[in-house]
């Protein structure tokens, strides 16, 4: 259950993107280096490998199943979002200005427009990159919204009043409602990619452009032309749609399910102009694989799995320098607050807050995760690039307090069995509405397999709980989300745990904002929280241009705890060869970007 803009693990890229909240990593040819204008010295000839699952989706307008990590970064070294973003710095609306193909948009006084400048840059094929092709591609989705995969309903473009081209470099975007500016900036607008009109505005190959996109029947006629090439990766790197570009890249030869090559764009006028000649995505089957091919040497820029990371002196000995890469991400295990056997256990907020007092993160991610894992406090991540800690959380590890808890609310502390409920019902002292005598304090934790630390983790908690008799029954599956999904008044609902954060549970875009996470109803709250103070305070994110607003609402439910927070892993353990610069620092969002890479 993660989100990802960008990079998620160069191989392991979780399918579960498709749940991303506005898949804004944006997306031809002969093959072998072409860049030798792009830089000077030997680096503008230079090839780079990277371990990377071969991309499957090639069209800047994601459709359901196609919203995978490779495919961001795919698409968005070819045709970058209009807006590029960063956590790094104090950024305006986080916008990486110098990345960006627009101005910082100028927001009106009343905070519904937005006006936007776009800079003076081209097409690989020489023709300027005009407001025109950023109409051509709202057109294409407000037409087709209903197969984009990134909308939601209330959402971008429905909460646009008004799309007006001011002029050729110039948009004035009018939201039907005021919004947050930074949600409305990250998590919305974001979204905004140029298509080249001239180009791709067509029905068939021979087609020539038209305006045709400018009706709801036309633009569904274009976008239906569009999907068919892009549906066909075999024709990808023969294809002439694929090769009018406005990133610094352009596709030099692909490969299904193998190596994919990308050469520099020599048009390309940005700011962000590429380094080296040549970009190869290789693919691994696996793991370990990867790690074998690390291990020789044949692969540039790879990863250590977070099995092996215990070689990480190994591989440096070996040339490569050894990176962890810190997302803007948080790690948790919902509860299930509809399942009618323990859903009224866990919406006692007392066994909540005794549960998450039982879980050591800090040592969880020192020893287990061997330092490549910080605790999760709340909603809203901490400060990437650093291990952390849980100073000013909420809830530290106390088991003392957690069996006080217990014990004050009519438990039966049992360390060599299973802890019962004496004083069942509502009530001062008493278990609480729902609770039965003798209920017992007995889960069932789905969790992943094929991850060693989240085994072992697994284990640590029920060593733990075991010690206040919290019975944990821990049954490992390839994927858990699968296996806990929400629950369904229809449906059998059986799950008590699940933990799918082995390489993060959530990703977020710039704005971590919980609407689809924490609120009543959100696609992806799996177990059913539900709370009107959080709710409310939610709303307030996504509308209120406080700054505050984001604090008030981590602060209650880092307290309240909609789920059990847990030591969130790194993104990936990077590892590359000693002669590449401009790698590090790694974008926390996910970002990937090459042509930042050089080598001496």
């Amino acid at each position: 259950m993660k989100h990802t803009n960008g990079m998620r693990k160069f191989y392991a890229i979780a399918a579960a993107c498709a749940l991303s909240a506005t898949g804004l990593a944006a997306c031809g040819g002969t093959s072998g280096p072409q860049g030798g204008t792009t830089a000077a010295g030997e680096s503008a000839n230079a090839s780079i490998s990277v371990a990377l699952k071969t991309p499957t989706w090639i069209l800047p307008i994601s459709i359901p199943g196609k919203t995978q990590g490779e495919n961001g970064i795919f698409r968005s070294m070819q045709w970058p979002t209009l807006f590029d973003f960063t956590l790094e710095g104090n950024a305006k609306y986080n916008i990486d200005e110098s990345r960006s193909l627009a101005e910082i948009p100028e927001l009106s006084e009343d905070g519904k427009t937005y006006t936007i400048k776009l800079k003076d840059l081209k097409w690989s094929d020489g023709e300027a990159i005009t407001t025109r092709d950023v109409e051509f591609w709202f057109n294409l989705v407000k037409a087709n919204k209903d197969k984009w995969a990134s909308y939601r309903e209330g959402n971008f473009p429905d909460n646009v009043a008004s799309f007006e081209v001011v002029d050729e470099k110039t948009i004035k975007l009018t939201t039907t409602e005021v919004y947050a500016p930074g949600f409305y900036m990250g998590n919305q607008i974001a979204a905004l990619t140029p298509l080249p009109h001239h180009a791709w505005a067509k029905t068939s190959d021979e087609g020539k452009a038209s305006d045709d996109d400018r009706t709801e029947e036309g633009a569904r006629a274009i976008f239906e032309y569009l999907l068919k090439a892009a549906e066909d990766p075999a024709s990808y790197g023969k294809n002439p749609l694929w090769q009018t570009v406005s990133g610094p890249w352009k596709l030099a030869s692909y490969t299904p399910s193998g190596e994919v090559k990308l050469v520099a764009n020599e048009a390309y006028a940005g700011e962000d102009k590429a380094k080296v000649g040549e970009i190869v995505f290789k693919p691994f089957t696996s793991d370990d694989s990867e790690f074998n091919t690390l291990r020789s040497g044949g692969i540039d820029y790879g990863y250590i799995p977070a099995g092996s990371i215990a070689q990480r002196s190994y591989i440096e000995g070996q040339g490569y320098k050894v990176s962890p890469w810190y997302g803007w991400s948080i790690t948790y295990m919902p509860m299930n607050f509809a399942n009618p056997k323990t859903g009224p256990i866990f919406k006692q907020k007392y066994i909540r807050q005794a549960l998450q007092q039982l879980i050591d993160q800090e040592s969880i991610s020192n020893v287990i995760w061997q330092e490549m894992a910080a605790p999760t406090c709340g909603p809203v991540p901490q400060k990437p690039g650093k291990a952390g800690s849980l100073d000013g959380c909420a809830y530290t590890f106390a088991p003392e307090k957690a069996k006080e808890l217990l014990e004050s609310h009519g438990w039966k502390i049992n360390p060599d069995g299973v802890t019962t409920c004496e004083k069942p019902g509502a009530g001062e002292g008493n278990c609480g509405e729902g609770i039965e005598a003798g209920k017992e304090l007995r889960f069932t934790l789905i969790s992943q397999s094929g991850f060693s630390a989240t085994t072992k983790m697994m284990a640590e908690l029920k060593s733990q709980f075991g010690k206040l008799g919290i019975v944990l029954d821990i049954q490992e599956v390839p994927d858990s989300v699968a296996v806990s999904q929400k629950c369904k008044p229809e449906a059998e609902c059986n799950w008590d745990l699940s933990f799918f954060g082995s390489q993060a549970s959530w990703y977020y875009p710039v704005y971590a904002s919980g609407q689809r996470l924490f609120a009543t109803d959100a696609p992806v709250n799996l177990g059913l929280y539900s709370d009107a103070k959080a709710d409310e305070l939610i709303q307030k994110t996504l509308v209120s241009s406080d700054e505050s607003a984001m604090q008030e609402y981590n602060d209650y439910l880092a307290e309240d705890l909609p789920v059990l927070w847990m030591p969130n892993p790194v993104a990936q353990v990077s590892a590359y060869k000693a002669d590449i610069d401009g790698i590090d620092p790694q974008e926390p969002t996910l970002g990937m970007y090459p042509q930042d890479w050089s080598r001496k």
